[in-house]
């Protein structure tokens, strides 16, 4: 049985193959638009509704991925101009209880989205392999990760919640 908090599974890192960083990539760069098109014609009720069991609305989903992504974006210039620095972890169970989160129409972090993400691409489209491998350390692990890693990762979860859209419209047949 499939488990409905990982829709299209658990992320699974890869090793640099230059065919995977442009998949990686095109994710990264598509995410506001599959997004936005995942939400399209929903109303206030169904982006109120859990996407699944326990789960945040999609009015909030939409706002943790626009939340998430900032920090993505800034972990990333971090790790492309500081020596393995300490990235800044968040509560993001608490920041999708917010205030911003709780009043604002999600079309306001779908806007964010598209131009964060155009910048983060046009940051990091063109890196080398030696700059893929560059690390950050989050304080909860203590551990190196790599922005190759990080790319990966970030990707995944873009489609990972909109799969999760995209399973609560097929499962209520809107």
């Amino acid at each position: 049985m499939n488990d409905p908090r990982y829709p299209i599974g658990k992320y699974q890192a890869k090793d640099f193959a230059e065919d995977q960083k442009k998949t990686w990539l095109d994710d990264i760069r598509r995410l506001p638009a599959d997004l936005e098109n995942s939400i399209q014609n929903l109303d206030a009720a169904q982006l109120q509704s859990p996407y699944r069991d326990g789960g945040w609305t999609i009015h909030q989903l939409v706002h943790h991925v626009a939340d998430s992504h900032m920090n993505a974006y800034i972990r990333f210039k971090l790790g492309l101009t500081e020596q393995t620095p300490v990235v800044k972890s968040y509560e993001e169970k608490l920041w999708a209880e917010l205030p911003d989160v709780r009043i604002l129409p999600v079309n306001i972090s779908i806007t964010l989205l598209y131009a964060l993400h155009t910048r983060w691409y046009e940051a990091i489209k063109n890196l080398s392999e030696t700059e893929w491998n560059r690390t950050v350390i989050y304080p909860s692990t203590q551990k190196e990760t790599t922005l190759w890693y990080l790319l990966g990762m970030y990707a995944w979860h873009g489609k990972h919640h909109v799969a999760h859209i995209r399973s609560f419209r097929e499962k209520n047949g809107f």
